[in-house]
């Protein structure tokens, strides 16, 4: 399932990211959401999130 929908993300989800310095090579970073950081229900390109490691960046999976 992709991150597009704030409504399937929550605390302690295993998921994969891309962070913003990964967005040209579409590198993911897997770990577990801490925070949700975009408010909107959707967002095109994935919702922003903070891992319990500090790295922010938009959900491209759920694990």
């Amino acid at each position: 399932m992709d991150g597009k929908y704030r409504k399937d993300i929550y605390p302690g989800l295993e998921v994969a990211i891309i962070l913003k310095k990964d967005q040209r090579t579409g590198k993911r970073t897997e770990g577990v959401v801490k925070d949700i950081l975009t408010s909107a229900p959707f967002h095109s390109r994935g919702i922003k999130v903070r891992l319990e490691d500090g790295q922010v960046g938009r959900v491209a999976e759920i694990l």
